[in-house]
């Protein structure tokens, strides 16, 4: 079965949801009514961001990503984390990844922010939905 994420329309608008790195760092350019009502992140996505301002190679990135993860910090001041059964699920994802013949190395930050969202039975929305392939079944991919 070919993998697609399903696309999310403004009548369908989702109460709850996790956003993945890639929306978190699109924002400001996302239109809100795509997004869920309620949202959350990851500490996964926290870690990404934190990483940030550190591989920088200018300055002005450098001050860019630093904002962007100060806003962050502020407004989701409690992240979903990645615990025991997070862990659990990542194992079973990798699993799934593997099963679609696709390589884990590259995904591994993208499968625990998924495992994380599993984990709380909430849909995960991606500006990469492509990355999430193969794991049709264990949790709601929504593309924005």
């Amino acid at each position: 079965m070919p993998f697609s994420a399903r696309t999310v329309s403004v009548a369908e608008r989702q109460a709850k949801g996790v956003l993945d790195t890639s929306v978190v760092i699109d924002l400001p350019i996302i239109a809100e009514a795509v997004l869920p009502i309620q949202v959350a992140i990851t500490a996964v996505t926290l870690a990404e961001l934190s990483q940030g301002p550190h591989l920088a190679t200018t300055p002005r990135e450098r001050s860019i990503r630093l904002e962007r993860l100060q806003v962050v910090e502020a407004v989701f001041s409690s992240p979903l984390p990645f615990d025991a059964a997070a862990a659990r699920r990542y194992g079973s994802l990798v699993a799934l990844v593997l099963e679609a013949g696709r390589a884990v190395r590259p995904r591994r930050i993208d499968l625990m922010i998924a495992a994380t969202a599993a984990v709380h039975a909430l849909p995960l929305f991606t500006r990469n939905a492509a990355d999430f392939e193969g794991l049709q079944g264990a949790l709601e991919i929504v593309a924005v």
